[in-house]
């Protein structure tokens, strides 16, 4: 925009890149950036540079760590190394460690097999993960991705893969949110909490 400077028209687009951002929320917040003091600015660029220069991915899982040697999980003496949970995303690892529930180790295939976005196995860290298993070791491999048509067929094809070496291949069970009524759930969802029913 005209009445906008270049300085300020630059910083609202490169906010408008992220995901999730529009033009307003792009405008707010770099008006927020522009009313903090220099200092905080300061800090704000230099944690993104830090980020970006410092970040890297686990040799192992293929998870985000600092610097080039193994993440916090894959270091860590208390982890299942047998079981290996496959997630699409480092954000995914995030929401299976909120359950507190598993005690494996990760790997993040940084994608999904999706071929309308021209995606295909050799664009993930599927290499990586069949180098793991065939290293020996693992008992199990546990199928994370979501639930949708991408998802689903990343699952299958990893789950061809996997299988001739002897390991189990597990899907996430899917079904009925906690807290809700069997009235307002599909028929997809239905289906999927029968099949992954278990024994009380």
């Amino acid at each position: 925009m005209d009445f906008f400077p270049p300085a300020l028209e630059n910083l609202v687009e490169q906010f408008a890149k992220l995901p999730g951002v529009g033009r307003k929320s792009a405008q707010r917040l770099a008006f927020y950036i522009l009313g903090q003091p220099e200092e905080r600015a300061k800090a704000f660029a230099q944690a993104l540079l830090d980020a970006k220069a410092s970040i890297g991915f686990c040799p192992v899982c293929q998870n985000l760590t600092q610097g080039s040697g193994p993440c916090a999980l894959c270091s860590s003496a208390r982890r299942d190394r047998s079981v290996i949970c496959v997630v699409a995303d480092p954000k995914d690892v995030v929401a299976m460690e909120r359950a507190r529930e598993y005690r494996g180790v990760y790997h993040v295939l940084h994608g999904v097999i999706s071929p309308m976005n021209h995606v295909g196995p050799d664009d993930l860290r599927i290499s990586q993960l069949m180098e793991r298993i065939s290293a020996g070791g693992v008992s199990e491999v546990i199928m994370a991705t979501n639930p949708d048509t991408e998802g689903e067929t990343t699952a299958m094809y990893l789950s061809r893969l996997v299988k001739p070496f002897g390991v189990k291949v597990t899907r996430l069970a899917y079904g009925i949110p906690v807290g809700s009524h069997l009235e307002f759930a599909d028929e997809a969802t239905l289906g999927r909490a029968l099949e992954g029913r278990r024994e009380m």
